[in-house]
C-alpha cells in the first residue's frame, strides 16, 4: 500500500490499496461475521457499519472506529464529514470497482467503517423503566432483524432482547437494513447459550414485571386487538423464527398468545411486517 497525506481543511492518513493481502484489510474482506465478533477484544470484537448516515449514528452512540474503507471519489464527498470525525483512524481507499472485488459487494454510499462492539447491558439494566420490549426468538435472517429493530425505533418499543441463537443485530446487513436504528434502540442478549432460553429467560423477564405475549398461529390465540393486551402496564412482545414461529415451550410459557387477524386466506405475515403491526397495536394506552 502507498500512504499519502491528504491536506485540506482537515487532515487524515489516506492509504491507497495496492495489495488485497495487506494488513488492515482483513476486517473488510477476509473475516466472517463470527470472526469479527471475536476480533481485537474477545468480549467485544468488531462490527461493520455501512454508509455515512449509519456510521454517523454509530459514532453518535459512542461506538469507537477502528478503520475506514472509502471509495476514492467519496473522500472529498459523502465520506468527508465521517473522516473528519475519525482523526487518526486509517482510511483505506481505491476506486469502487476494486473495492467491490475486495469486499464482494458494492459499498452503500461508498463507505464502510470497522468499529469496536459496545458493551451490552444486562437484561435488568436494559429493562429498567421500560414499558414495551420486543423479544426476538431465534430469528435467523439478518434482514428481518434489521427491519424489526427499525420498526421498534419508529413505534416506541423501549428495548429489544435477542435470544442466543438469534442473528446478530450488529452484523453488517442488519445494521444497514435498520438504517442505524440499532444504535438508537437499546438491545442486549438474553442468555449466553441456548440452555437459557426459553427457560429461565422467560422467568427472568416476568420477574421484571412484564407479561409476555407470544405472536403465534394458534387456535387458542386471542386477536391482537384484544383490549387486555394494550392495557398491560409492562408487555414483552415475543416474535418467533421464520417459518416455524415460536417454539412450543415458549408458547407454553407466555401469559398471552395473540395473532393478527388475516383475510383472503392468508395465514400470516413475514415476521418483520408482523412486528410493525404488533408494535403499533400493542403500544401502551
Amino acid at each position: 500500500m502507498r500512504r499519502r497525506r491528504w491536506i485540506g481543511d482537515m487532515m487524515s492518513n489516506i492509504i491507497e490499496i495496492s495489495d488485497f493481502s495487506s494488513p488492515g484489510l482483513e476486517l473488510f474482506a477476509r473475516l466472517t461475521e463470527a470472526q469479527l465478533r471475536n476480533r481485537l477484544e474477545p468480549e467485544r470484537g468488531v462490527f461493520i457499519a455501512e454508509s455515512p448516515k449509519v456510521i454517523a449514528l454509530a459514532l453518535d452512540a459512542g461506538c469507537a472506529p477502528v478503520s475506514l474503507l472509502v471509495e476514492r471519489k467519496q473522500i472529498a464527498g459523502q465520506a468527508r464529514e465521517i473522516i473528519a470525525r475519525c482523526p487518526g483512524v486509517p482510511v483505506y481507499t481505491a476506486d469502487d470497482d476494486l473495492l467491490a472485488r475486495l469486499t464482494g459487494y458494492r459499498l452503500a454510499r461508498g463507505v464502510l467503517c470497522a468499529m469496536r462492539r459496545p458493551r451490552l447491558p444486562s437484561v435488568e439494566e436494559l429493562c429498567a423503566g421500560a414499558r414495551r420490549v420486543a423479544i426476538l426468538e431465534n430469528i435467523m435472517d439478518s434482514t428481518n432483524v434489521g427491519a424489526i429493530v427499525r420498526s421498534a425505533a419508529a413505534l416506541n418499543i423501549d428495548a429489544v432482547l435477542v435470544t442466543p441463537s438469534c442473528s446478530d443485530p450488529l452484523c453488517r446487513r442488519a445494521v444497514r437494513v435498520s438504517m442505524g436504528t440499532v444504535f438508537q434502540v437499546p438491545w442486549t442478549r438474553i442468555g449466553g447459550d441456548s440452555a437459557e432460553w426459553p427457560q429461565p429467560g422467560i422467568e427472568r423477564v416476568r420477574k421484571l414485571g412484564f407479561k409476555l405475549v407470544g405472536m403465534a398461529l394458534s387456535d387458542t390465540a386471542v386477536s391482537i386487538e384484544d383490549p387486555r393486551l394494550a392495557a398491560e402496564e409492562k408487555l414483552a412482545i415475543v416474535l418467533g423464527t421464520e417459518g416455524y414461529g415460536l417454539s412450543p415451550r415458549t408458547v407454553a410459557g407466555c401469559d398471552y398468545i395473540a395473532r393478527i387477524p388475516m383475510s383472503h386466506k392468508v395465514d400470516s405475515l413475514n415476521v418483520a411486517a408482523a412486528s410493525a403491526v404488533a408494535f403499533w397495536q400493542l403500544r401502551p394506552r
